[in-house]
């Protein structure tokens, strides 16, 4: 081999190592940005959730005034979701809140008044649909922590992971008492 043959070669190795640097990287910054915007989304469906529960616990203390227990704790949960800010926090909010809201559900079971309550309905139409948003942008996080996890994980990306300080994200995961049923006594 020539001189110049092994000035090319390594030319060409080097330019390589850089295109896949810059690919890695980009590969990385884009994986990035789609997990914040997953929580982003997340974050926007969990306020649009917070925001309905006044109203909702306004129309049933109409209702159910004597039930003030449930209806504290359907406010200390919105409360403890307004102050949530990391993954595990959110989901323990969303956790509780869940709880509280499927107590204050099962409650209007026991006033046929507030179950007819156009009020009511259409609120509870609202959180219905809203929990579905939340489930959806849950997975949807959920999908791309793992794509980008996995792809700092991964050999050779991961050299440029740590390069550059990208770190494993959080996912949200529900606790095990949310994936049980609960049981509502009055």
């Amino acid at each position: 081999m020539t001189r110049m043959t092994l000035i090319v070669v390594l030319l060409v190795v080097v330019v390589l190592l850089v295109l896949y640097g810059i690919f890695t990287f980009n590969g990385l910054v884009r994986l990035k940005n789609r997990v914040d915007s997953a929580w982003s989304q997340i974050d926007v469906q969990m306020k649009r959730r917070l925001d309905l529960i006044p109203n909702l616990v306004e129309t049933v203390k109409g209702y159910a005034a004597h039930e003030k227990s449930t209806l504290d704790s359907v406010v200390a949960a919105r409360n403890v979701g307004l102050a949530a800010t990391t993954p595990g926090q959110v989901a323990a909010a969303d956790n509780q809140i869940t709880g509280a809201l499927r107590q204050l559900f099962a409650l209007s079971e026991s006033y046929p008044d507030l179950k007819a309550n156009q009020n009511f309905l259409n609120l509870q139409e609202e959180l219905t649909a809203t929990e579905d948003k939340v489930a959806y942008s849950r997975q949807f996080y959920n999908d791309e922590v793992n794509k980008l996890n996995t792809k700092i994980e991964s050999f050779p990306a991961s050299i440029v992971a740590s390069m550059k300080g990208y770190k494993q994200r959080e996912y949200f995961e529900a606790e095990e008492a949310a994936r049980t049923v609960p049981k509502v006594q009055f």
